[in-house]
């Protein structure tokens, strides 16, 4: 989280409200003991919104649902899904302290595909190849409210992200090339408006082919900032040889860093690569961070708890296409992730 320009994301798998920061701060309530799961504390807040309820008071998730006891009968009355289905990512070898991409494997949701290339570029939806595809409500807003699953490795984290626009860079080349097509969600300039391009972040993605072996830098490259303003990246060191699937970033960054002030990327309008790289297939990529989710312990499925104890039902927008990055791996295994997550649709 060094430098991380965005606001606070939820830490998915701990008790209570609790964001990391830039630089590594906390914040939030830590709201259980260390003795009871999410399974448990999702069941004791069911058992508190029922007797809530009884009494005439409402539980309030200040999300799309009017109460807990809302969202759960929402949940019960048909208007629950899980994106994608069942979920079963194959991850590849990675860089220990490095990022790596889930986008392009598979084998479900199928891997999925380069980014069309410059200048139009594209703004994936779900219903692409590698979306996790769901149902647009027919009125209302849906929101993630939980998932559960596994990881064959220990201490290994996801970050569950709208990928909100891609596109693939001219490797060997040393000239600008500008970018023109646009994402489509989070775009808003208005800090309270839920489509927001605050938080937005831009990441560079190495593709099916490796990079040869020559030193670069990705310089000079622009973008509008959250306002809408011009804005230049400050260059960013490559990898000479990275490897498929992984973060073309410095160890420990996953996220490209953004000028001073700026806290999230609407749009990417030009890149450029310091040196001709002679093979190599480059994404670059803007995404939008939902949560992360890590795992103590291998080959159980952990229940993650979206719904009372963290970012209270984050919304989803239409079309979304919901990934994965495995952000900064502790080990260079690879790691086979099966589940499902869980969204539940508010009442307009």
């Amino acid at each position: 989280m060094l430098n991380w320009y965005g606001p606070p994301i939820h830490l998915l798998d701990c008790p209570g409200s609790v964001r990391v920061c830039g630089d590594g701060d906390f914040v939030g309530p830590f709201e259980r003991g260390y003795f009871m799961s999410a399974l448990d504390a999702l069941v004791q807040a069911y058992r508190d919104a029922e007797r809530s309820f009884v009494d005439g008071k409402l539980v309030y998730l200040n999300t799309g649902f009017a109460s807990i006891s809302d969202a759960l009968a929402r949940a019960s009355q048909g208007y629950r899904q899980s994106p994608g289905g069942q979920i079963a990512k194959v991850g590849p070898t990675g860089v220990i302290g490095v990022t790596s991409s889930l986008h392009k494997v598979g084998p479900q949701s199928a891997a999925g595909v380069a980014a069309p290339a410059a200048p139009d570029g594209g703004a994936p939806v779900d219903s692409n190849i590698g979306g996790l595809l769901f149902t647009n409500p027919a009125s209302g807003t849906l929101h993630l409210t939980g998932a559960d699953i596994s990881a064959s490795v220990i201490n290994n984290s996801l970050l569950l992200y709208d990928r909100i626009f891609a596109v693939a860079k001219l490797m060997n080349s040393a000239a600008t090339e500008a970018v023109t097509g646009v994402p489509t969600r989070y775009q808003s300039t208005t800090p309270t408006d839920p489509d927001y391009a605050g938080g937005n972040f831009l990441f560079v993605e190495v593709g099916l082919t490796l990079l040869a072996a020559t030193a670069h830098n990705w310089t000079v490259c622009l973008y509008k900032d959250e306002g809408n303003a011009d804005s230049t990246l400050p260059s960013l060191v490559g990898n000479s040889g990275a490897i498929i699937h992984r973060l073309d970033h410095p160890v420990n960054q996953w996220f490209a860093p953004l000028a001073n002030g700026d806290i999230g990327i609407k749009n990417l309008t030009q890149m450029q690569c310091s040196a001709l790289v002679a093979t190599g297939l480059i994404d670059f990529v803007i995404g939008h961070p939902i949560g992360f989710m890590s795992f103590p312990v291998i080959n159980s499925v952990i229940p993650f708890d979206w719904l009372t104890n963290r970012d209270q039902a984050p919304r989803i927008f239409n079309d979304a296409y919901l990934a994965f990055l495995e952000i900064c791996k502790p080990a260079t295994s690879t790691t086979t992730y099966t589940g499902r997550i869980y969204a539940t649709s508010a009442a307009a």
